[in-house]
């Protein structure tokens, strides 16, 4: 039986999705069925169809009482709204069904895990959020709340780790039929930390040990964990809160790190390798990652950043909150690549092509052009001609906005700039990061979809994402360098 509050929630979001038109949401990118949406969760496999659920508020396009919405793809890009899953109502997630994961029992059911949120008020009038492990289980569209949850609690935390800060359950089933999960965590320290968990059945679970420690290297605490072997490394994904800048390195303060290295499964030791942000660009936050029944490692994450969640289309918006494109993941030379999902390649159409063009000033080409399109660049200094000085692709521009990317070659540095995009608050709009490769050369994947950027670095070594709300005429596209270059570029439409 559904809850008071669960039904109340799926009669709303029914109703209110109608009064947003089709052209008010991105085409491929998956947005919030209506108000608020942030952490992608329970991305998974099921009974042929992909699932992603994300943290939800139905009732306004802000924060607010976190319940599970739900989407169903069978291609990672078009995606049909299923009735919400969660909605705090039990007495142990009465304020908030916080961020989670989801698999698939022996007997073909599916299990959520997810963080059930009770305030606590102090005596000094403050609240602290007490978070626990909590389980649902159903049919890929019902689900059923554990008559035993919590399963995890303060008790089972180690000596020193807040339970106000205990959050974020990643699961999945090992080989031999046991389960793991992996839960963010701060220690006495005041940073994060990343706990492990097993069970034998998914239901009762047990504290193993601290997988790997911040120690107060990557900002503070770690929320939102995920944990997979990738060519033959193994990947810990977080996302750091309060993060202090290293050169170009992680700007976002609230981020994304990626480290990698080894993982002994018989002693679950993880060792450190690596370490890199997740995305260069502006807004990206919370990815999760799911296997496909084709064996790829696919990434999505919430399409913004907490600092900039007041650059907005309108203030009254009825919907607010979007995911990135999926992408593949592989690791090459040590370090995380990120593509496109391949699945993108077959809603190319119109191609456009243009080589070897020489540019020196400001270039328009025609047929390239557009605001839901995917487009390659290559850029290379020009022989003959001394090194240009600096590359800037200019889109969603007409007279009075353009967004850009723009080269310093002797630097290597990308720059992303949104200054010009429409915006009305003086937020973070510019995001620079060091690439690599030939001198003076460069390859960019750009693709948009009404509200939003993502571009892919040399292959997807780097990418940087943003969201744009620029008026949706603004569809040209400009070419500019100082000094001579050649380039080549293709363009489709995504359609």
């Amino acid at each position: 039986m559904s809850s008071q509050t669960l039904r109340e929630a799926r009669k709303y979001e029914e109703a209110s999705e109608k009064i947003i038109e089709k052209e008010e949401r991105p085409v491929f990118h998956l947005s919030t069925r209506t108000g608020w949406m942030n952490d992608p969760n329970g991305f998974s496999w099921y009974d042929g169809k992909y699932h992603l659920f994300y943290q939800y508020n139905p009732y306004a396009s802000h924060w607010g009482p976190m319940h599970w919405g739900h989407a169903v793809s069978e291609d990672l890009l078009h995606w049909e709204y299923l009735p919400c899953a969660l909605a705090p109502d039990e007495a142990y997630d009465r304020d908030g069904c916080f961020s989670g994961s989801a698999a698939m029992l022996p007997d073909g059911r599916q299990i959520l895990m997810y963080t059930g949120v009770v305030r606590e008020r102090r005596a000094d009038g403050g609240c602290d959020e007490v978070q626990t492990q909590c389980l649902a289980v159903g049919d890929g569209e019902d689900y059923v709340k554990y008559e035993n949850n919590p399963v995890l609690n303060w008790e089972d935390i180690p000596d020193g780790g807040s339970r106000f800060d205990f959050r974020d359950p990643k699961m999945w089933q090992e080989e031999d039929g046991t389960w793991r999960c992996v839960v963010g965590n701060r220690p006495a320290d005041g940073s994060g930390q990343i706990l492990l968990f097993e069970s034998t059945d998914g239901f009762e679970w047990h504290y193993r040990k601290v997988l790997a420690e911040n120690r107060n290297r990557f900002g503070r605490m770690w929320e939102c964990p995920d944990f997979f072997p990738l060519d033959g490394k193994q990947v810990l994904l977080v996302s750091p809160q309060d993060m202090i800048p290293s050169g170009l390195e992680y700007h976002n303060g609230n981020g994304t790190l990626c480290l990698i290295g080894n993982y002994n499964r018989k002693t679950e030791e993880f060792t450190e390798e690596a370490d890199q942000a997740v995305d260069y660009g502006i807004d990206f936050y919370a990815p999760q990652t799911v296997l496909t029944p084709d064996g790829r490692r696919v990434m999505i994450g919430w399409m913004q950043n907490w600092d900039t969640c007041n650059h907005r289309r309108v203030h009254d918006e009825a919907w607010f909150g979007q995911m990135s494109l999926p992408r593949e993941l592989s690791i090459k030379n040590g370090k995380l690549y990120q593509t496109p999902v391949r699945e993108l390649e077959r809603m190319r159409h119109n191609k456009v092509s243009y080589e070897n063009v020489t540019v020196s000033g400001i270039l328009q080409l025609e047929g390239i052009s557009g605001r839901r399109l995917d487009m390659e660049l290559t850029v290379r200094p020009k022989a003959g001609c001394s090194l240009y000085r600096k590359f800037t692709v200019l889109f969603a521009r007409n007279e009075q906005y353009h967004t850009s990317f723009s080269f310093r070659p002797a630097e290597s540095v990308l720059k992303m700039d949104r200054k010009f995009s429409g915006t009305r608050r003086d937020i973070l709009h510019e995001r620079s990061s060091r690439v690599n490769g030939p001198e003076g050369e460069l390859k960019l994947r750009i693709i948009l979809d009404r509200f939003s950027v993502e571009a892919f670095v040399n292959d997807g070594e780097q990418v940087m994402t943003a969201v744009l709300y620029t008026d949706q005429k603004a569809d040209g596209i400009s070419f500019l360098s100082d000094g001579t270059m050649t380039m080549d570029v293709v363009k489709y439409d995504l359609i």
